[in-house]
C-alpha cells in the first residue's frame, strides 16, 4: 500500500498548491486536507495520474483530527496550517490559539497513531528574531539575540519546541521543520506581499534591512521532497532553513516595483501600521515591522548539502516574478530607467567618469604663482 498524506491548512494558496503536486508524485495512494473552511477555489484536479483527495472541514483546535487520522490510516502529515493571519478572522488571539493549541491537539493527535511515519511542519525564520545585534547570517544551530516576543514568530518558535518533544516522545517518526523565509510568487498571500501591494511604501528612515525570499514554486518542492523518502546521499529530516541565494536591500525592492518609499522615524512608522490593522488596510504586525528596520538573512548551505535541494530561483529572481504580477507602481521601472539615463547624460562626459563621492573637476584656469 503506498502512502497516505494527511496536509493541514489546505484552504490557503500553499496548502492547495501542494496538495495538487503531492497528488501527483508515484507511491502517493490518498491525499487527506483538513481546514476549518472550505478552499476558497476549486481544488486543481492535476493533468494526467493523480491520486484522489478527501476533504475535512474540521478546527485543528478539536481533538476530530485524531479520527480522520485513525479513519484514513494516515501514514504521512504535512502541517501547513502554522500562519500569521486567521482564516475570516483577524483576532490576535484567534490566530495564536488555531498556530499553538492547533499544533498540540495535531501531535497528540499523531503520538496516539501508530501508523504515524512522518512529520513535515512548516515553520519561519522569523524564529531567529530581527534585531539590530543580530549576526549577518543565521545558521539553523543559532539561537536569536532577541527572542520573538510575541506574534506569528513567537507562535513558530512555540510550535517548534512542541515538535521537538513530539520528537523525543515518538523516535519512530521522521520529523521535518522547514523554515521559510518570505514566500512570493504570482500567488502569495502574505502579509508581506499585501505590504508590498501598497502604493507608497512606508519605511523606517535610516534603515534599509536584507531580506530573502523563497518563490512559491520552490516552497512546493521543498514540501513534497520532504514528506517523501530521502533521495541516495541526502537526510530529508532535521531543520532546515529555506531561501532563495542572494538578498535584496528594501529599497532595491522598492524600485523593482515601481513604488515610491516614505521615510519616517520609527514611531511615526509604529503608529500608521497599527491604523492599518485597525482598518483592515494591511496586516503590518511588530515583527514585521522588525523585519522591514533590522531585516534578516540566513544560511541555506544544509538545504543544498544535506537536504539535497538547490532552489530553483534565487532571492531576486524570485521578486522579480513576484513583482511581475503586480499592477504597475506609480514610478515603473522602465520610467526610473530613463530618469536615470537623462541624469547621465547631463551630468557630460567628463563627469561621468569621475568616482563616486570624488570633488567636481574644475574648471577654471590655475593661477600663476606669486612671485
Amino acid at each position: 500500500m503506498g502512502m497516505v498524506v494527511l496536509v493541514t491548512g489546505v484552504a490557503r494558496h500553499l496548502g492547495a498548491r501542494f496538495v495538487a503536486e503531492v497528488r501527483r508524485r508515484p507511491g502517493v495512494d490518498l491525499v487527506v486536507g483538513v481546514d476549518v473552511q472550505p478552499p476558497r477555489l476549486p481544488v486543481e484536479e492535476p493533468a494526467g495520474p493523480a491520486a484522489p483527495y478527501r476533504f475535512h472541514q474540521l478546527d485543528l483546535r478539536r481533538p476530530a483530527v485524531a479520527r480522520v487520522i485513525a479513519e484514513h490510516r494516515v501514514d504521512t502529515v504535512v502541517h501547513l496550517n502554522v500562519s500569521a493571519t486567521g482564516l475570516g478572522s483577524t483576532n490576535r488571539s484567534a490566530v495564536k490559539e488555531s498556530n499553538v493549541i492547533g499544533t498540540m491537539q495535531l501531535l497528540g493527535a499523531c503520538q496516539k497513531a501508530p501508523g504515524v511515519r512522518r512529520l513535515v511542519v512548516k515553520s519561519t525564520t522569523g524564529v531567529y528574531g530581527s534585531a539590530p545585534r543580530d549576526p549577518a547570517v543565521f545558521s539553523e544551530r543559532m539561537q536569536p539575540k532577541t527572542p520573538p516576543g510575541g506574534g506569528f514568530a513567537k507562535d513558530a518558535a512555540e510550535v517548534e519546541g512542541y515538535v521537538r518533544g513530539f520528537a523525543r516522545r515518538r523516535p519512530d517518526v521522521a520529523v521535518t521543520v522547514l523554515r521559510f523565509a518570505n514566500i512570493v510568487g504570482p500567488g502569495a498571500d502574505t502579509p508581506l506581499s499585501e505590504y508590498f501591494a501598497l502604493p507608497v511604501l512606508p519605511t523606517v528612515l535610516g534603515y534599509d534591512p536584507r531580506l530573502q525570499f523563497v518563490h512559491e514554486d520552490d516552497a512546493v518542492a521543498v514540501l513534497c521532497r520532504a514528506a517523501g523518502e530521502a533521495e541516495p546521499g541526502t537526510v530529508n529530516t532535521g531543520t532546515f532553513n529555506v531561501a532563495g541565494e542572494g538578498v535584496l536591500l528594501l529599497s532595491q525592492c522598492a524600485r523593482r516595483l515601481g513604488r515610491p518609499t516614505l521615510p519616517l522615524l520609527l514611531p511615526a512608522v509604529s503608529w500608521m501600521a497599527g491604523l492599518a490593522r485597525q482598518t483592515r488596510l494591511v496586516d503590518v504586525s511588530s515583527e514585521q515591522l522588525r523585519l522591514l528596520t533590522h531585516g534578516r538573512v540566513v544560511d541555506t548551505t544544509r538545504l543544498r548539502e544535506t537536504f539535497g535541494y538547490r532552489p530553483a530561483f534565487t532571492t531576486p529572481q524570485a521578486f522579480a516574478d513576484f513583482a511581475a504580477a503586480q499592477g504597475p507602481g506609480l514610478l515603473p521601472p522602465e520610467r526610473l530607467a530613463a530618469v536615470t539615463d537623462r541624469l547621465t547624460a547631463l551630468l557630460g562626459p567628463e563627469r561621468q567618469g569621475a568616482e563616486p563621492g570624488a570633488a567636481p573637476a574644475r574648471t577654471d584656469r590655475p593661477r600663476r604663482p606669486r612671485s
